[in-house]
């Protein structure tokens, strides 16, 4: 049975400003890779955090039946969020501990929606630390974002 992987990664130029995602999704059975497939998006107006989130949930979404998978991402806020902090925010109501709305409820509830038809590991690996798969993931979330990128003018 060939293993899951899903690379993520999002990106942002400002923050809040256009932004991309990027998932790198690969079937290994082994070392020998089976099969690979990208997946990319932007948005004219968002957050990086909100880019990493669209990345897990577009990698669980583009599943197309129950699998097992394991998501790799850079970004703790992501990792933390979804193996940690999500069950308090639904017993609360989707408030924080200090009783906030919780920042963008709305892809947290995607992603949990997401990731409940899967059984999925969340892994945690340095970002711009030279992983290859995470690289690749990064330059699919640049290519997201750029056509959200004003042009540059020439001087």
């Amino acid at each position: 049975m060939p293993e899951l992987f899903a690379y993520t990664d999002g990106a942002c130029s400002g923050n809040p400003g256009p932004g991309g995602w990027g998932v790198l999704l690969i079937a290994k059975e082994g070392d020998a890779i089976l099969k690979e497939r990208e997946l990319s998006g932007g948005e004219g107006e968002t957050t990086n955090n909100r880019m990493e989130l669209m990345a897990a949930i577009s990698a669980l979404e583009s599943l197309t039946r129950s699998s097992a998978i394991t998501v790799v991402t850079d970004s703790a806020y992501v990792k933390n969020g979804v193996t940690g902090w999500i069950h308090g925010w639904k017993r609360n109501g989707w408030r924080t501990a200090d009783k906030k709305p919780v920042k963008n409820a709305e892809l947290w509830q995607r992603l949990d929606e997401a990731q409940s038809r899967h059984r999925v590991e969340w892994r945690w690996i340095k970002g711009h630390a030279g992983h290859e798969e995470n690289e690749r993931a990064d330059a699919l979330a640049r290519a997201g974002m750029a056509p959200f990128k004003p042009a540059k003018t020439p001087s």
